[in-house]
């Protein structure tokens, strides 16, 4: 269903989503003090890392950081981008077949009332990526909702512009400057 070729291309297309949609709440007044945007965000990031987590094999019940301003939370999500990429780089088209259970899945049973049927690595990784577009469609209607401006941020306009690399924030907290 799946390859890595695909996933990497979505993967390049969500790390351009996730900053453009960071930039837009950090330019707008308010933006990074709304807490309902606040807790979008984390959740959409919190996600990432778990999934990658559950890839990489790492405990579950690590405790994830907590974050009272954005501008820390948004650094932790540029670095998600690194790490993933890395993860990325290392698997197979083969690998993406394999059974990957989540650790989550008692959770997932009780939420269907039913033990969920049985992933593969590359299921979970095309997740993330659909997970973080649900997720990023929420911020972008909170972000209208309290008279700020949503970017657009749909993969057809990605591919429109020519597929450019992300654009993180400059200039707040410490933010290292762009991968290329």
């Amino acid at each position: 269903m799946v390859n890595l070729s695909a996933l990497t291309d979505l993967y390049q297309h969500m790390e351009w989503a996730d900053a453009t949609v960071w930039t837009s709440m950090l330019k707008f007044e308010g933006g990074s003090a709304d807490t309902k945007l606040r807790e979008y965000l984390y959740h959409l990031h919190m996600v990432q890392r778990a999934f990658l987590r559950t890839w990489r094999g790492e405990p579950r019940q690590a405790p994830y950081p907590t974050f009272d301003e954005a501008q820390p939370l948004m650094l932790w999500a540029r670095s998600y981008y690194t790490e993933v990429f890395a993860h990325l780089g290392a698997l197979s088209d083969q690998k993406l077949t394999e059974p990957m259970p989540v650790p989550w899945a008692s959770m997932v049973q009780r939420l269907l009332g039913r033990a969920p049927a049985t992933t593969t690595m590359g299921e979970t990784v095309l997740q993330v990526a659909l997970h973080s577009l649900y997720h990023r469609g929420q911020i972008n209607a909170r972000l209208r909702a309290i008279g700020g401006e949503p970017p657009l941020v749909d993969y057809i306009v990605w591919v429109w512009l020519g597929r450019p690399a992300a654009n993180w924030p400059q200039g707040v907290g410490n933010v290292p400057e762009d991968r290329s």
